[in-house]
């Protein structure tokens, strides 16, 4: 008999293809599987851009061929109060926020988690690609094995008592398996489209959807080596450190007339709120786009505590990208100080910086 038998887990469900099978891993092992579909978004859910009554369809449509029951719960007040108000809050201020991470801490392993222990639930899971264990009487969150789905990133502010009562059943399947077990259950998701962009812009511009929170302001471009005028942009908020397109600014030349690089695309490179100025550099690798160390703020150690000072770990200073060796120069309850072995390219304030040891997430901070 499965030890799971008669222990109920909810599994948050997105209508995608990755939760749909994991809910189908633990209806597998024994667990009496609830699903939950959760509405986050509502401001104008139209079909153009959010998908959500699509979605929902497709959860629908998997939990009666996987033969398990559906709650359907609206967050949208928690998501706009403890997740939206912050983003608007972050760009207003001039940094770059990331969402997602946000809405993992407050929304997905928060409001999610106190709804599903009313239910009687005794875990919650989710198709994150990242894994958890117990070692040495704390949890530690993992990254996953299929390196190039990890989403541990998106989830280092989670907490022990969040990471107890969480499971991820793909930590240690590859994507092209999850949808070879979406078809061989009959799963019509097996070939949907993952979801890009964040959860509540959709596939939508992304800057139309901003103007219509925080208005235009617009100010100058200028070059940061010469302080040369070379457009006007429509307002801060609307730009992000190392962002190459929506300049406009493509055809003014650099340098004298003839030398190599004057056709080189322009690059963000710094944001001066005081006076309103876009400076922009010249080349992808053009020094001002690089840093060798970062101040975080807002620090959130999976564990409860810091990590050690001095010691070599790896770090991210955005998702998609390879792990570079670091050390914790200083770390307090406010802050901590990273400095990296080789220098940074576009290191954006408002983004998450997140702290590895090996596969073992250890926590981070948002880039000051």
């Amino acid at each position: 008999m499965s030890a799971n038998k008669g222990k109920t887990v909810v599994v948050g469900l997105s209508g995608g293809v990755d939760s749909s099978v994991a809910a189908l891993l633990l209806k597998a092992q024994g667990w009496n599987v609830i699903g939950l579909f959760m509405k986050n978004w509502e401001d104008d859910d139209t079909d153009e851009y959010c998908s959500s009554r699509q979605d929902l369809i497709d959860v629908m449509s998997v939990a009666d061929k996987i033969g398990i029951d559906v709650e359907v719960v609206n967050f949208a007040k928690e998501y706009k109060e403890r997740v939206f108000a912050e983003f608007l809050k972050e760009y207003q201020a001039g940094r770059t926020p990331n969402p997602d991470v946000l809405c993992n801490s407050e929304i997905k392993f928060r409001a999610f988690l106190e709804h599903a222990i009313t239910l009687g639930a005794e875990k919650i899971a989710t198709g994150h690609y990242a894994g958890v264990r117990e070692f040495d009487g704390a949890f530690q969150l993992l990254k996953a094995e299929d390196g190039t789905k990890d989403q541990s990133y998106f989830l280092h502010r989670l907490n022990q008592q969040q990471l107890s009562k969480t499971l991820f059943p793909l930590a240690d399947i590859y994507k092209r398996d999850v949808r070879k077990m979406a078809e061989a259950a009959g799963l019509h998701v097996a070939v949907k489209k993952d979801s890009t962009g964040i959860c509540f812009i959709g596939e939508r511009p992304f800057k139309e959807f901003l103007m219509r929170y925080l208005p235009p302001k617009k100010g100058e471009i200028r070059c940061l080596d010469d302080e040369r005028v070379l457009g006007e942009h429509d307002g801060l908020t609307y730009h992000t450190i190392g962002q190459r397109k929506g300049l406009h600014i493509g055809g003014v030349k650099g340098g004298k007339s003839g030398e190599s690089g004057d056709h080189d695309a322009w690059f963000v490179a710094r944001k001066d709120m005081a006076n309103n100025v876009l400076y922009v550099v010249q080349g992808h690798d053009h020094p001002a786009l690089f840093v060798e160390d970062l101040s975080a703020d807002q620090l959130s150690w999976v564990s409860g505590k810091a990590p050690h000072t001095h010691w070599v770990y790896t770090a991210k200073t955005r998702y998609r990208q390879d792990d570079a060796p670091c050390e914790i120069e200083r770390v307090d309850a406010a802050s901590c100080l990273i400095r990296f072995a080789e220098p940074q390219w576009a290191v954006t304030p408002g983004q998450s910086v997140v702290v590895y040891e090996s596969k073992v997430c250890l926590g981070g901070g948002v880039i000051a």
